[in-house]
């Protein structure tokens, strides 16, 4: 069995790919692809329908090269639908030595059901992404949420991170953000990731949505502000669409020297008698109480990332 309270941290920046990506392969054997630390194949909306059993046979080639090499990312597959998880993985999955679990796109109640069924059976990683509209629309929003908040935590154990689908939404509003702005920027949006936020982010790890920039001026000072809008609000680790994304995500991550050293403070807490202490530098409170799950996060990012001087 995994260890869930680390990997879950490990996903970071989630590199999206065709399930077509041949080169893939020779990429990460010449280790071309810096920072990268999880990789998602997709079967999805990235594939035409009438090209999924071309892909199907590309990715099975793909992951039985894969189990040559060393040091790998964690490495997830994107399914299209509840059936289409059954027979990938028993055709597929089941003999793959190196597959750590499925993304499962467009999560809702009108499929949850299904697929935590299967879930339960293949008792590999999953993260869901919610993505749909009934997510997403005020009317359906707060229901919606409560009751995949219930179904997922019948398998909580195996749920390694809650993914959102930020192009979707914005596809349902006609909205896109520019290089200059962040997702937080459009009002709709930030709508729904808090209220997303506020139902799983006290037990699952809920990682950030995709920065649909990589090359022009400022797409990277994009990614970094919106980067540290997710941190303030909960979110951790961050889509990837392109390999350049990768090191900026990875640094991101790490946290900083005064942050580990209060983290740390917090969680050696000895005083039989004081639940207050000022910080390692003198600069703020540190409470025991208020911000003990705040300091085992920043110990285990720490250890995974690194590092960075105040």
């Amino acid at each position: 069995m995994f260890d869930k309270e680390i990997l879950q941290y490990k996903v970071g920046g989630l590199l999206y790919m065709p399930a077509f990506q041949k080169n893939i392969v020779q990429k990460i054997a010449k280790n071309k692809l810096p920072r990268l630390t999880s990789a998602a194949f997709c079967l999805e909306d990235s594939i035409r329908d009438e090209s999924l059993d071309e892909a199907e046979k590309s990715l099975q080639m793909i992951l039985r090269e894969l189990e040559s090499l060393e040091n790998l990312p964690l490495i997830f597959v994107r399914i299209r639908s509840p059936r289409h998880l059954e027979i990938f993985h028993e055709e597929i999955g089941s003999r793959s030595k190196i597959l750590t679990g499925y993304i499962l796109p467009k999560f809702d109640m009108s499929n949850a059901g299904a697929y935590i069924q299967l879930a339960k059976e293949i008792n590999l990683p999953i993260m869901p992404t919610l993505e749909s509209n009934r997510v997403a629309s005020l009317l359906t929003r707060r229901t919606e949420l409560l009751s995949l908040k219930q179904a997922l935590d019948e398998i909580k154990s195996i749920v390694l991170n809650i993914r959102v689908g930020v192009n979707d939404f914005c596809n349902l509003y006609g909205l896109r953000r520019n290089v200059n702005q962040t997702i937080y920027d459009l009002g709709i949006v930030h709508d729904v990731l808090i209220d997303i936020l506020n139902v799983f982010a006290k037990d699952y790890v809920v990682a950030g949505s995709v920065w649909n920039f990589y090359g022009g001026k400022f797409w990277a000072d994009g990614l970094k502000k919106e980067m540290e809008m997710d941190k303030a609000n909960g979110f951790i680790g961050k889509t990837a669409i392109h390999p350049a994304q990768l090191p900026i995500i990875f640094d991101g991550m790490k946290v900083s020297k005064i942050d580990l050293d209060d983290a740390n403070q917090i969680l050696n807490w000895q005083s039989s008698t004081h639940g207050i202490i000022k910080s390692a530098d003198g600069s703020r409170m540190n409470e025991v109480k208020c911000h003990l799950n705040w300091a085992r996060r920043i110990k285990i990012l720490g250890e995974l990332y690194g590092v960075v001087d105040d």
